[in-house]
């Protein structure tokens, strides 16, 4: 049915002014329409807000207690499991990659600095090229992250390289690697039985899909795709990961998409490029803020 009328003395017909409970109720859904559009980042927000959150991020995860007999035991009981299913292969590949010493050295580098490099280059990326699809898919990254450290608290995990009895090769401490806070003079510094799940496959699955659905080039794409397919490689030849702990970073990362997913309405690439103007008042408001009609009363 059409919008409710009412008789000028012109005889003519005209829409009844809303309430005030009508009105408050078309700005708040006005407002909430407004908070959820993407809103085009401010550099200096951006900055503080990656810098305290990583911070935070690793102040808590190296805070969870390391539970070392509980970890050991969990990683026992992973290592089972992955040789029940046929696919424990973690130390094979361990031993052999460790024999070539450019590629383990290389692969350690590797593990150390690109989870950190390649990220905050996707996020500057989108932030410089695509604005609009910016805090969505930042939105992924914290929501993954955050999930994640409860991951770390409640199945504290050794990764393979610290396991009892398994000969996996600690290839940082072997080949006497800089820059890594897993092994050596660093391990102190940071929670060494946190494996699962694996963040560094979190974020870069994050960045090969983002890569991969917005980026134009042929090329960007194929990097996209083998972006997270060498880091799976990497951390399973330094034994800093199990296949499992991989998995686990995939459903940390599934919640993220779906927590960003819940918030714009959109997956990050099906937003707009740019950021979209805000969001056309009702007609109601337009009306209030012509000043056609008091909100206290009523014609």
């Amino acid at each position: 049915m059409g919008e409710a009328t009412v008789k000028t003395m012109e005889g003519r017909t005209a829409t009844p002014a809303p309430t005030v409970a009508e009105t408050a109720a078309a700005d708040s859904r006005a407002r909430f329409r407004t908070l959820r559009s993407p809103r085009r980042p401010r550099i200096w927000f951006e900055v503080l807000l990656i810098g305290v959150s990583y911070w935070i991020y690793s102040l808590i995860r190296n805070a969870v207690p390391e539970q070392k007999t509980q970890a050991l035991r969990n990683a026992d009981w992973i290592w089972d499991v992955e040789k029940s299913l046929g696919i424990a292969v973690e130390q094979s590949i361990n031993h052999a990659v460790n024999s070539t010493t450019w590629l383990i050295v290389s692969m350690n580098y590797y593990y150390a600095t690109l989870h950190f490099i390649v990220t905050i280059g996707v996020l500057v990326w989108l932030y410089r090229w695509h604005p609009g699809r910016y805090a969505a898919a930042r939105l992924v990254v914290f929501a993954t992250t955050g999930v994640a450290l409860v991951g770390y608290y409640l199945y504290p995990l050794a990764p393979p390289r610290l396991m009892n009895g398994q000969n996996f090769i600690d290839t940082v401490l072997v080949h006497q690697t800089w820059g890594s806070m897993a092994s050596g003079d660093l391990k102190n510094m940071s929670n060494q039985y946190a494996a699962m799940p694996s963040m560094h496959i979190g974020w870069s699955v994050w960045c090969g899909m983002i890569i991969f659905a917005v980026a134009r080039a042929p090329w960007a794409k194929i990097l996209g795709v083998l972006y997270p397919t060498a880091t799976l490689v990497v951390i399973v030849a330094t034994a800093n990961h199990f296949w499992l702990d991989a998995v686990g970073g995939l459903m940390c990362l599934a919640f993220g998409f779906a927590a960003s997913f819940a918030w714009y309405g959109a997956l990050p690439h099906r937003l707009p490029r740019m950021v979209p103007l805000r969001p056309a008042l009702t007609p109601l408001l337009r009306a209030r803020a012509r000043g056609l009609f008091s909100p206290q009363t009523r014609p």
